[in-house]
């Protein structure tokens, strides 16, 4: 765990808000000069506190309304298996998310598809990688509640 003080907080905070607020800007609100702000990012990317910055899009925007979530058991749980297949997961395009998980599956995967017969060019694929034994779908009715800010908390 990354030793995080209460400006740094602020910062993530901000930066969660609208990461494409100029240094600037970002200075401006959390009360900093322009060069101790700059500094602070840079360490916090350094850090690993930031990993990355990038725009949120609207999946069924870009022809991706359909979210299906995935539990896939493998063959065996040995460790070059569960390697083997994290590494092919990798390379299909349409899994946006892939956990380990402790419990009945082995993986708890979040796919994005255009329709019912998409999934099923995926499901091929992903019943295809090495070391899957048994696949189980769910398909998202609507989204509810999707958050990508983390609860900083600040005091």
């Amino acid at each position: 765990m990354i030793k995080l003080n209460r400006i740094d907080l602020a910062i993530l905070e901000e930066l969660q808000k609208d990461g494409k607020l100029s240094n600037v800007d970002l200075a401006t609100r959390i009360g900093l000069s322009e060069s101790a702000c700059l500094r602070r990012v840079k360490n916090l990317q350094d850090k690993g506190a930031i990993t990355h910055y990038a725009a949120h899009l609207n999946a069924a925007a870009v022809g991706l309304p359909g979210t299906v979530f995935v539990r896939v058991s493998l063959e065996k749980q040995q460790e070059e298996k569960l390697n083997t297949f994290e590494e092919a997961v990798k390379h299909v395009p349409e899994v946006m998310e892939c956990y380990l998980m402790g419990g009945d599956v082995d993986y708890m995967i979040r796919v994005v598809v255009s329709d019912a017969p998409d999934y099923e060019r995926v499901h091929n694929i992903l019943t295809r990688l090495p070391g899957v034994d048994r696949v189980h779908s769910s398909f998202a009715l609507r989204t509810v509640l999707k958050r990508t800010r983390l609860p900083i908390n600040i005091d």
